[in-house]
């Protein structure tokens, strides 16, 4: 019996995994996009994107030397989030309600809530929804070679088909910076899977129920083309595997994270479909993020042999 039952102390699951190592990774995985989204959308993209970065750093850094917290901006955390709020920009949003937004996602929605692994929503989304809010009329404003139009998604809600798939797929269209091109962010979520900082679960759950909901209640029939160009638009790439997938606001039990991705595709499916917006994505997922404590109370698994039988069932 000593050979079979070992005890030791915790941990029982070792990884060489680390805060670091993931949020650097995602930062990399993001690369893709962010070097298109530049030199699709030029200086002004870049100079976002910096901004953004900087700002949320800075931010981190200025709160915690005030506060007399120990200084985390070395994890990536904080990079990581002015990344992701900048590629959810458009190229010519004003750098001064960039750095309002950054400051929002750091202060606000994350150390006022205790830090990394204590936020309730993802800060890059609760400071896109914050700034979306604030400023709608800059947020909803996109252009592409100079001229400013509706986004693809936008023309398709609008009944204008014009837009062909191949451009949406390799990023020759109008939107925020890093959702233009989904080859980009293909690549950068497949590192991510390779290096398993991320499972299959909540994308995949996530795609495929939006791809059903699409295809029932989109007033298009079966029509592949149609379908597709929902999927490489928009935000859904981006958000399905950096965002939806974030630890921290994500379910981390198994049919949570299932139960987790079709929410997220119903809502976007019915904020897209039927809302007065062609996206949704953002507020999906923010909506979802405070469902998780729900989601993961009702599938958290039982514990062996506790309350196994009641009344003799």
């Amino acid at each position: 019996m000593s050979n079979l039952l070992n005890i030791s102390s915790s941990p029982h699951v070792r990884d060489k995994s680390s805060t670091k190592s993931i949020m650097w990774d995602v930062f990399l995985a993001l690369m893709p996009a962010t070097i298109f989204g530049i030199c699709n959308f030029g200086i002004k993209a870049a100079v976002l994107i910096v901004t953004c970065v900087v700002t949320a750093v800075l931010s981190e850094y200025i709160w915690q030397k005030a506060m007399k917290l120990p200084l985390t901006v070395s994890d990536g955390s904080a990079a990581l989030t002015g990344l992701l709020l900048a590629l959810n920009l458009s190229s010519t949003f004003p750098v001064w309600m960039a750095v309002i937004g950054s400051v929002f996602a750091i202060i606000i929605v994350k150390q006022l809530f205790g830090g990394l692994g204590q936020n309730f929503m993802n800060p890059a989304l609760g400071a896109r929804c914050f700034l979306m809010v604030s400023f709608a009329g800059q947020m909803t404003s996109f252009t592409y070679d100079g001229v400013t139009g509706a986004t693809p998604l936008a023309m398709i809600k609008q009944g204008d088909d014009s837009t062909r798939l191949v451009d949406m797929f390799l990023g020759t269209i109008g939107g925020t910076i890093g959702e233009t091109c989904t080859l980009a962010l293909l690549l950068g979520a497949a590192y991510l899977l390779v290096r398993k900082v991320i499972t299959w679960t909540i994308p995949v759950c996530y795609i495929v129920t939006f791809a059903v909901f699409a295809l029932i209640f989109g007033g298009h029939g079966f029509d592949i083309t149609y379908l597709a160009k929902e999927l490489c638009g928009g935000g859904l790439m981006l958000g399905a595997f950096f965002m939806a997938t974030d630890y921290v606001t994500s379910p981390i039990t198994p049919r949570g994270q299932i139960v987790f991705g079709i929410l997220l595709g119903v809502l976007t499916g019915v904020f897209r479909i039927f809302g007065a917006s062609a996206e949704g994505v953002s507020y999906a997922i923010i909506i979802c993020n405070l469902l998780v404590p729900l989601i993961e109370r009702v599938t958290i698994p039982v514990p062996f042999g506790k309350e196994g039988i009641k009344d003799g069932k």
